[in-house]
């Protein structure tokens, strides 16, 4: 039987108001299963157009919003926890706010979830901010054993692609602030706990390359925050002490490497497609 579900998409002051409307539109109008409602949280104050689009997104839509407005920017991971206590449904969707869901996204992982998984994520196709080029193709481990074991040393799901239980994030502990690792730092705990986990291969999202992202991967800052991360995971006991320290000499090692080798070395090592 079809389950209800809802989509929850954050959006902040740095988001561009066009690949949003897009962002929002390829979740909703275009999806062959579209979501039973829209939770969007707005993680503090946001530009003058950026709010026109919001809000011409909230006009537009053809299910309920849920505009979660919070006062500061908080971060993603308050911010999608606030998300999560106001959707309606256990089922929920990840998206951000700059990339673009295919339309069979959701026909093809809802199936997923209803057939007893706590977590599916997909493939996904990168493409560049201004002509829409295909530079990239992230293709994810599957079966549950195999992202179990891949989770030691690599997240094993693209976070926007994701689609999850409420009640197994909860389970888990929630979205805990971590650097940019507290996707991976909640997926592992979900795969501690037990959640049945899954991934499609198959792309069902346009993940945006934008210029700098592979700036923003490197330096000191990501390295510390790889570092808590390492940590963390080892403090529950999810790897260990050599796998934590081949991990930090790689994940981290890979922080200072030049840029041109970063963007080849976040694919092949680092990212959840492999």
């Amino acid at each position: 039987m079809s389950e209800p579900f809802s989509l929850l998409l954050p959006v902040y002051a740095a988001d561009n108001p066009t690949h949003f409307m897009r962002a929002f539109d390829s979740s909703v109008r275009d999806q062959t299963r579209p979501p039973s409602e829209v939770v969007l949280v707005q993680d503090g104050p946001i530009g003058v157009d950026l709010d026109r689009a919001v809000h011409r997104a909230i006009a537009t839509a053809a299910v309920p919003v849920v505009h979660e407005v919070l006062v500061d920017n908080v971060g993603l991971a308050r911010a999608l926890e606030r998300g999560l206590a106001r959707a309606t449904h256990e089922i929920v969707a990840r998206m951000d706010a700059d990339d673009v869901s295919l339309p069979e996204r959701f026909e093809r992982q809802l199936p997923v979830i209803e057939a007893g998984a706590d977590l599916v994520g997909s493939g996904m196709l990168e493409f560049l901010d201004d002509d829409g080029l295909i530079v990239g193709r992230r293709v994810p481990r599957v079966g549950a054993a195999e992202i179990e074991r891949y989770a030691r040393f690599h997240d094993p799901f693209n976070h926007p692609t994701v689609v999850y239980r409420r009640s197994a994030v909860a389970r888990a502990g929630g979205y805990q602030p971590l650097g940019r690792m507290e996707d991976y730092w909640l997926f592992a705990r979900m795969i501690h706990t037990g959640a049945a986990v899954e991934n499609l291969a198959d792309p069902l999202l346009m993940y945006r390359v934008g210029a700098g992202a592979y700036t923003r991967r490197g330096g000191w800052d990501q390295w510390r925050s790889e570092l808590a991360l390492q940590r963390a995971l080892r403090s529950i006991g999810f790897t260990s002490r050599w796998q934590a320290m081949r991990n930090l000499g790689v994940r981290g090692g890979y922080r200072f490497v030049p840029e041109r080798i970063r963007r080849v070395a976040y694919r092949r090592f680092i990212a959840g497609g492999g």
